[in-house]
């Protein structure tokens, strides 16, 4: 049998050297957390199955960063699973600091990027999905790297339930513009804003992250970017 080609991950998996603790973290909680896709067939993942006890719904954060966003709404929404991809094993250690400090069991991870979680997904099964502050991939050559891309957005709008919210932010507006048209673009999505507070003020049930706070810090102004997966024809 031939050997399988290695999927390219582009962006960093390690940084510094963790502290013992955060250490500690990956080697004692993470294994309780994981979850490594390759498990599943395609399209057959119920992800609310991951959970116990059971949830009430599934939300999806693909490229927690620090895991603060995710944390954060792991601590309001107890009922709801929060299931999160980061390939940055300092990001997941720090995820599993607030994991631990605050008792969180309502949390799985993926120790990798998001895309053969998405391909595993079954459809209708995510109930809200977040893209907060992505690798904007700036270069046009790189531009293909960027994840909201034509792939992506039909797998987003086959595992998110009718009605579901995508929420996207970014401080990088030719991402930004990128994002609109690929969303207003797209049949399967509506963009929710009215009028500019809608995006240009973060919502107050979307909690900051420490890139939000580094963008404005730096003087960008983020764009907070709310879709809404439209009812499948039929339904």
């Amino acid at each position: 049998m031939a050997e399988q080609r290695r999927r390219t991950l582009h962006g960093r998996r390690r940084g510094k050297p963790l502290r013992p603790g955060r250490q500690r973290l990956l080697e004692t909680l993470l294994p309780t957390l994981r979850y490594s896709p390759g498990a599943a067939a395609p399209g057959s993942l119920e992800p609310a199955g991951l959970f116990s006890p059971t949830v009430s719904d599934v939300w999806l954060e693909i490229g927690f960063g620090g895991g603060e966003h995710l944390a954060a709404q792991a601590t309001a929404n107890p009922d709801v699973g929060l299931l999160g991809a980061e390939p940055f094993r300092n990001g997941v250690a720090r995820l599993l600091g607030h994991i631990d400090s605050h008792g969180l069991g309502n949390v799985r991870i993926v120790e990798d990027d998001a895309t053969p979680l998405l391909q595993e997904l079954a459809a209708a099964s995510i109930g809200r999905a977040f893209l907060l502050f992505p690798d904007p991939w700036p270069k046009r050559r790189h531009h293909k790297r960027r994840f909201v891309n034509p792939g992506n957005v039909a797998e987003l709008a086959r595992v998110l339930r009718d009605g579901a919210l995508w929420r996207i932010a970014t401080d990088d507006m030719d991402y930004c513009r990128w994002i609109l048209a690929a969303l207003t673009d797209a049949a399967d999505f509506e963009w929710l804003a009215r009028r500019p507070t809608d995006w240009r003020q973060r919502p107050a049930d979307w909690p900051a992250t420490r890139y939000e706070a580094k963008a404005l810090a730096a003087g960008r102004r983020p764009a907070y970017l709310s879709f809404r997966r439209r009812a499948r024809h039929g339904t």
